[in-house]
């Protein structure tokens, strides 16, 4: 029987290209959406439902996951990919900002995973794909709310990686470096204030060094291959480390100490050592 999987955040960048992927492979894809009116390209694609998912909508996201169910019968596996990054000193960003940041990144893929569980445990089968980032276990300034989100990503899902395998539910996390999406535009929240005089030239560093990174990231149906891996090799491997640069600030972080390793994320954002 053809499998399914429901992948949130499909209207752009890796989202989308995990969507184009699974699909070309022969698998049913639930490519969900929060305004699934404006999609014009995964809708003509066979074997494909598009449809609303806001995951700071419990409701949307119980109404798609009974859609899939409706039109393919089963779901064998979620990948939980919405989210978006807020960045900015924390003394500048607004309290709404905070709760949306950790709304969408973490309690939305929280309220995701829980909708598809009962479906998972009566089969007995399912495999959970958490999208983290290299950002879930190192950090660049000005991130506190991202990282703080991607750090939990990370941590709750090496936690249900146990509790789940009573189940027979394999949980994987992907961490990739830098995308050349539109993440560093659509879902680049950057929150300053110019009147907080102290913080200006972290955040001109900061600022002047986002476009390159993901200038220079990978192509999104790249690290769609390797979210297709964590779905399909059949291994209990948790974490795939995605991109080279991921890999090499990996690297570079487990072999240094906490002093070495923040002085060279000094350097590179040109700070003061």
């Amino acid at each position: 029987m053809t499998q399914t999987i429901l992948i949130t955040g499909t209207s752009s960048g890796l989202g989308r290209a995990t969507a184009q992927l699974f699909q070309a492979r022969g698998w049913n894809v639930v490519a969900t959406m929060r305004d699934p009116d404006a999609e014009r390209e995964l809708t003509d694609l066979d074997n494909v439902l598009v449809t609303r998912l806001d995951v700071q909508d419990t409701a949307s996201i119980d109404a798609a996951v009974e859609a899939a169910l409706t039109r393919f019968g089963r779901i064998d596996a979620l990948v939980n990919n919405a989210g978006y990054g807020a960045y900015g000193p924390l003394e500048a960003t607004p309290l709404e900002k905070i709760h949306r940041q950790f709304d969408v990144n973490v309690f939305g893929l929280l309220a995701t995973t829980k909708a598809v569980l009962p479906h998972f445990r009566a089969a007995g089968s399912g495999t959970i794909v958490n999208i983290s980032s290299m950002g879930g276990r190192i950090t660049f300034p000005l991130g506190t709310l991202y990282h703080g989100t991607k750090f939990a990503v990370e941590g709750l899902s090496e936690s249900l990686h146990y509790e789940l395998a009573a189940i027979g539910v394999r949980v994987k996390i992907v961490e990739p470096g830098g995308i050349r999406t539109d993440f560093g535009g659509r879902s680049f929240d950057f929150t300053n204030d110019a009147r907080l005089l102290e913080y200006q030239p972290l955040v001109a560093a900061v600022m002047g060094s986002v476009g390159p990174m993901m200038e220079h990231g990978s192509a999104p149906e790249d690290i769609a291959e390797i979210v297709h891996r964590a779905v399909t090799d059949g291994t209990d491997t948790l974490r795939y480390v995605a991109g080279d640069d991921a890999q090499q600030l990996m690297k570079t972080r487990t072999s240094s100490d906490d002093a070495a390793f923040f002085a060279g994320m000094r350097a590179q954002f040109g700070l003061e050592v």
